[in-house]
């Protein structure tokens, strides 16, 4: 990662993942609040990477359309699967917190099915799956879309997407009283996949941004810490769903001007700050930080009786300890098993030939889209607390 934009887009994953990590192990109440914003900037920052680089590939000479969707599937299958699915062959293993009998579901990606099918967090253990599930349903269509669809149409097709997610929010009044589905069920998500490629779309052939969104994004921006900080409690459904609908749709377009201002680099103090090396080393190690702190969670407080601080709640204890063994369980994760496995993308290039070894060395989607890490979004977007801090808010007596 050479240069200022992929360096900074690094940044933005550790400052979403530092929004989780706050959110399940520190936030009062298990408040989502962060976990909610680091959830949607993720989505848009996957979105983002995985067509500007798609994008990148199409655009050179040499590129053919059946090497490129081979590599693309190779080289995220090299980053993301090993550690994922070792996670689950812990779970297995040990069967930790009763999660055996829902396995099969999150090891085919469809874990945002199985609990909204559920319309429960059970098993709570992997209910941050959800949004790997999410991605991976978005990246087995995206890119043939990408890669396929006429180049002029696309900007096209990701505003209809996002109408598309938009039309799904209004199916809820009619249906009546929400579940799970309403907030794991793919369209959900798709208005923030769809923003960022929209974006990477745009991008690819002007500079800057439109006038309306450098305008208007404050504005936008305010109006959504209003009414999560300040808005009554919803009197009625109605008003209910019209506070979720606007707490979901606000914080895109300024998540939007986020990424498409460290795309290009910001400069002066907060570039700087973007750059310091111990945020993008956590930038680095992040997916295993999404991926492995619900574990940690877990076994910490199992281990409640030999630590003197507090971490059977929500608070400093468990944000320290539990922090920090996410930390040093993920650097090693990294440096032993996903560094090694993750040099082997370059037998994988998106384009072959010469001169073009660029596109498949510089910011890849399997690093920087892994996720969207996030809140756990049944509670968290209508106000209410996350499951998982909800079901450790005890010592261990299982």
């Amino acid at each position: 990662m050479g240069n200022a934009r992929d360096t900074q887009l690094d940044a933005l994953r550790a400052i979403a993942v530092t929004m989780v990590l706050y959110s399940h192990f520190f936030a009062a109440g298990g408040s989502s609040f962060w976990g909610h914003i680091g959830v949607r900037l993720f989505f848009v920052l996957s979105g983002f990477l995985i067509t500007r680089l798609l994008l990148e590939a199409r655009a050179a000479a040499e590129f053919e359309t059946g090497p490129a969707l081979r590599s693309f599937y190779i080289r995220r299958a090299l980053r993301i699967f090993p550690p994922y699915f070792a996670v689950l062959g812990f779970v297995w293993l040990v069967d930790l917190e009763q999660s055996r009998g829902s396995l099969a579901w999150h090891a085919l990606y469809l874990s945002n099915f199985w609990y909204a099918a559920q319309n429960e967090w059970t098993p709570w253990l992997l209910c941050h799956f959800w949004s790997l599930s999410i991605e991976e349903q978005f990246y087995i269509a995206w890119p043939l879309i990408v890669l396929l669809a006429p180049r002029q149409r696309l900007e096209a097709i990701c505003i209809g997407v996002i109408m598309l997610s938009l039309a799904y929010r209004f199916y809820w009044p009619i249906a009546g009283t929400p579940g799970l589905a309403r907030d794991l069920l793919p369209p959900a998500s798709m208005d923030a996949l769809a923003s960022g490629a929209l974006l990477a779309a745009y991008r690819s052939r002007t500079a800057g941004l439109p006038r309306w969104l450098r305008a208007g994004w404050p504005g936008l921006a305010a109006a959504f810490f209003v009414l999560q900080w300040f808005a009554p409690a919803p009197a009625n459904p109605v008003q209910e769903w019209g506070l979720w609908l606007l707490l979901q749709i606000l914080p895109v377009a300024p998540l939007g001007v986020i990424v498409a201002s460290c795309s290009t680099g910001i400069g002066g103090r907060v570039g700087k700050l973007l750059e310091l090396p111990p945020l993008l080393g956590l930038g680095r190690i992040s997916y295993g930080v999404y991926l492995y702190h619900p574990i940690v969670l877990a076994l910490v407080v199992k281990s409640q009786p030999w630590i003197p601080l507090n971490v059977s709640e929500q608070g400093p204890g468990r944000f320290l300890v539990a922090g920090t063994a996410t930390l040093m369980l993920a650097s090693v994760s990294w440096l032993l098993f996903e560094k090694p496995l993750n040099s082997l993308k370059r037998h994988f290039p998106y384009v072959a030939g010469k001169g073009r070894g660029a596109i498949s060395a510089g910011m890849d989607v399997g690093n920087a889209g892994w996720l969207a890490a996030g809140a756990y979004p049944g509670r968290p977007l209508d106000g209410g607390t996350s499951p998982l801090p909800r079901k450790l808010h005890r010592t261990d007596r299982s």
